[in-house]
């Protein structure tokens, strides 16, 4: 079997407050747009929907707003979107940038519908880490 896209769809009632959020700071655009659905992609073509959870194509008993998403965003300069954001967002930070052993330094920031966004950029991990990479 052949893919030819994976995306995330997170379902909340707050679509375009969702939809605005990841266009304004990360630089999505809209591909498709109506009240209950709006589909976004990104330069790389990374793709993200967000769906009106209470939507009829949402199968019955599946219809739940959103709850425990963490959602992973790369970046080259993670301290230069941190400094964008904190401007913005100051009180929307969950957890302040920080430099991990791991290899990542990152930030966690609250999105509407308390999406977690963690946005990361890759750096040398120490040296106890070099064997969980391949």
């Amino acid at each position: 079997m052949k893919i030819n896209s994976f995306y995330p769809v997170v379902m909340t009632k707050e679509v375009k407050a969702c939809a605005d959020f990841f266009i304004k700071y990360f630089d999505f655009n809209t591909t498709f747009e109506a009240d209950w659905y709006i589909s976004l992609i990104d330069e790389n073509k990374n793709e993200l929907a967000v769906l009106d959870y209470r939507h009829e194509t949402v199968p019955k008993g599946f219809g739940l707003p959103l709850s425990g998403l963490l959602l992973n965003v790369e970046v080259n300069n993670v301290d230069e979107v941190y400094d964008i954001l904190k401007k913005d967002l100051k009180d929307k930070i969950i957890l302040d940038i920080k430099s991990e052993t791991f290899g990542q330094r990152h930030f966690i920031i609250e999105g509407p519908s308390k999406i977690l966004v963690d946005v990361i950029q890759v750096i040398p991990h120490s040296e106890e880490y070099r064997e969980n990479y391949e």
